[in-house]
């Protein structure tokens, strides 16, 4: 029994022995996980640490970067605003420079005018003594009363003084004038100097090369069946001579001849030359003719540094790049009386750019071709005024030649920039403007009678074709109004040797395969 109690006891204490040493490694165990869960903490905190503070850097580096940025705008803004401070300032010193000029030469005028009411004061005082003297002497010798030697003193010294005044009058008016003429002269001369505009003498012909010889029997066609279809088309004559790989295009209307060139040279590249292939070359050409003239506009408008136009008035614009005056180009001549009137204006105080628009629109009517009455002045100033320009550029445009009358100085800044321009040397040429009149005239006459649709006058004058409507006109009726033209032209006006007058009716049947 006591055996049992004592193996117990033993087993109970081997066992207790056995369980706190489990329990003292397990104990150890998890401390040291514990400790292990700790470090990786403390590291993985420090590496955290390390991220944030490289962040933190490169925010801050950012942060750094983006304000030395601002900073160099701002400097930069700051400089710009320097400059423009500066110029300014030069300006205003300019300014202040001549308003010191000003003030000197007021502060002299009024010294002299001190003089000169001085010597006025003492001159009074001696016309005074002097009629005190004579108004004794006349009450001395004649007997008069004092109001009546009064009164002939005042008239005789009224004489005098008026007499004084003409005399100084005079002279106050020759000396404006003189001063009037150097100001004149030299904001003129500044303005042309300033100004430079290229002059190019326009031609009646114009030469197209040619591939080879052979290429003429093309151009001409079958019994000459493509050159008359090309020549009824476009009114300019087609010229195919002995010159070499050649031919002349001649007319004196610029637009016609450049349509013709254009179609001429698509034809000679297509290589097919024949009458439905010449209308559609035309018809091509006049499409690039059309874009020409709206960039003609364009341009000017951007070397005048001018806003745009409404699509009618670039139009009109654009044609004068195709319109001569006494052999001067007019949109060449509108250019340059537009900057000559805008540096005269600016030189005397008036609206720069008005003056500019007033002077390159000057010459707006020549653009119109329609046959309708009145000078080229009044139909620009019409066409200006219908598209809402200022009114003292439309005024500008009629006046430039006397027929209305001016009512602001940019009138007449205008027309003495128009006179410029038109007279400097080489700008024009007579002989080259009578020609082309003379070729409008011929075409004005013919367009006059009933039943025509086109005329087009060619070899140099010599020669009228009008083309008729075959509806309205047949052939009997042809040869009268051929006859007709021919007196009224022999009529009204004078030319050498004699003109050709050919009337074409055609007549067209068309249908349709479906």
């Amino acid at each position: 029994m006591l055996n049992i109690i004592i193996c117990s006891t033993v087993s109970f204490l081997v066992g207790f022995l056995i369980y706190w040493l489990y329990v003292r490694i397990k104990l150890g165990g998890l401390k040291n996980h514990i400790q292990d869960m700790l470090e990786n903490a403390r590291k993985e905190g420090e590496s955290i640490k390390k991220e944030r503070i490289l962040e933190a850097k490169d925010e801050a580096l950012r942060i750094k970067q983006n304000a030395e940025e601002e900073y160099k705008q701002k400097l930069k803004d700051v400089r710009e605003a320097e400059k423009e401070i500066l110029k300014k300032e030069s300006n205003l010193e300019r300014r202040s420079d001549f308003l010191d000029q000003r003030y000197d030469n007021i502060q002299k005028q009024e010294d002299e005018l001190r003089k000169k009411d001085k010597k006025l004061e003492e001159r009074a005082e001696e016309i005074e003594n002097l009629i005190r003297l004579q108004q004794k002497k006349l009450e001395e010798i004649g007997g008069l009363s004092a109001d009546e030697a009064k009164e002939i003193l005042m008239n005789s010294m009224i004489e005098k003084a008026r007499m004084d005044a003409q005399v100084k009058v005079k002279e106050i008016r020759e000396q404006a004038l003189l001063n009037a003429n150097k100001e004149a002269k030299k904001i003129i001369i500044e303005a042309i100097q300033r100004s430079a505009a290229d002059h190019t003498a326009e031609t009646t012909v114009t030469v197209v090369n040619l591939p080879n010889e052979q290429m003429k029997g093309r151009v001409i066609g079958r019994e000459g069946r493509n050159i008359r279809h090309f020549e009824s088309l476009t009114g300019v004559e087609l010229i195919v001579d002995d010159t070499p790989e050649a031919v002349v295009l001649s007319g004196f209307d610029p637009i016609r001849r450049e349509t013709a060139r254009i179609a001429l040279e698509k034809l000679i590249q297509d290589g097919r030359i024949h009458p439905a292939r010449i209308e559609e070359m035309i018809e091509k050409a006049t499409k690039e003719i059309e874009e020409s003239i709206i960039q003609a506009a364009q341009d000017a408008l951007m070397e005048l540094e001018l806003p745009p136009l409404n699509p009618e008035m670039m139009h009109f614009i654009g044609r004068l790049k195709y319109r001569t005056s006494y052999g001067q180009n007019v949109l060449k001549h509108s250019i340059e009386v537009g900057w000559l009137a805008g540096l005269m204006a600016v030189e005397l105080g008036f609206d720069g750019t008005l003056a500019k628009r007033a002077g390159f629109l000057h010459d707006l009517g020549k653009a119109y071709d329609r046959n309708i009455e009145g000078t080229h002045a009044l139909i620009g100033g019409e066409i200006a005024r219908r598209n809402g320009e200022n009114k003292i550029v439309v005024n500008a445009i009629e006046s430039h030649h006397d027929e209305v009358e001016m009512i602001h100085p940019i009138s007449a800044l205008v027309q003495a920039a128009d006179a410029i321009s038109g007279s400097r040397r080489g700008a024009r040429g007579q002989t080259l403007e009578s020609y082309i009149h003379r070729m409008e005239k011929l075409e004005e006459i013919s367009n006059g009678f009933s039943g025509v649709s086109k005329t087009y006058a060619i070899q140099a004058g010599r020669e009228v074709r009008v083309m008729v409507e075959q509806d309205s006109v047949d052939d009997r009726d042809a040869d009268l109004l051929a006859d007709d033209i021919a007196g009224k032209i022999q009529n009204e006006m004078t030319y050498p040797g004699q003109i050709k007058v050919t009337v074409i009716r055609e007549h067209r049947s068309v249908s349709y395969a479906k």
